[in-house]
């Protein structure tokens, strides 16, 4: 999620069942829900707003209840900022959240994303086709593991975490955790809500339908 400039315009979508608000309809406790993703002290970088995708409808859509909207954003602030996952990991789990919620639109936010921290493109089509790819490195096939088993299972299987308790210490594997329950919790939100695409999120590689086995 990012911080627009308010008179940024916002397509409206008759789909959406409730029509994410435009940026002059906000109201005033919105800016500071959205000042609430920026940790004071982050580990890592905020990232270029200049010129990228803004997110206007999923911000639209929080802009209807602003005091969840900042609750949610001071948590995702260090999921997004703090967390100690390296910030390749951390999209990697959040674009298998997306791939296997099929949520289009956190799919379409975090390719975007995924590109800023290294993920190529052959590994995020990897993400998509899930842990029993071919070429995952140990690690990052047991993160790919780890969303799955706690999407169907709300717990991380034997496989998976014993790899990730020998590479990660204990705040990483809580950072896994909580980092797929975020994302899933706005999948969630925007799916049940029809929140359309952006038009600026229109060009990013669309999610490719559900694996099958």
């Amino acid at each position: 999620m990012t911080d627009p400039t308010p008179t940024d315009p916002t397509p409206t979508d008759p789909t959406a069942r409730v029509p994410p608000l435009t940026p002059k309809d906000w109201p005033p406790t919105m800016r500071e829900a959205l000042g609430a993703i920026r940790p004071a002290e982050p580990r890592h970088p905020f990232p270029q707003t200049e010129g990228r995708p803004k997110g206007l409808n999923v911000l639209g859509t929080f802009a209807h209840h602003p005091t969840l909207a900042k609750a949610y954003n001071t948590f995702n602030g260090h999921i997004l900022f703090t967390t100690t996952l390296e910030l390749r990991e951390r999209e990697l789990l959040v674009l298998r959240v997306a791939a296997v919620r099929q949520s289009a639109y956190e799919w379409a936010q975090h390719v975007v994303l995924a590109a800023d921290v290294g993920l190529t493109e052959d590994e995020v089509t990897r993400i998509a086709a899930g842990p029993d790819a071919e070429g995952w490195a140990p690690v990052d096939r047991a993160l790919v593991q780890a969303v799955d088993d706690l999407l169907a299972d709300a717990r991380i299987g034997e496989s998976a975490w014993a790899v990730l308790a020998e590479a990660l210490d204990t705040e990483q594997l809580l950072d896994v955790i909580f980092t797929v329950g975020a994302y899933d919790a706005l999948a969630m939100a925007l799916m049940s809500f029809d929140v359309p695409l952006d038009a600026d999120l229109a060009g990013t590689t669309p999610l490719p339908p559900p694996a099958t086995s």
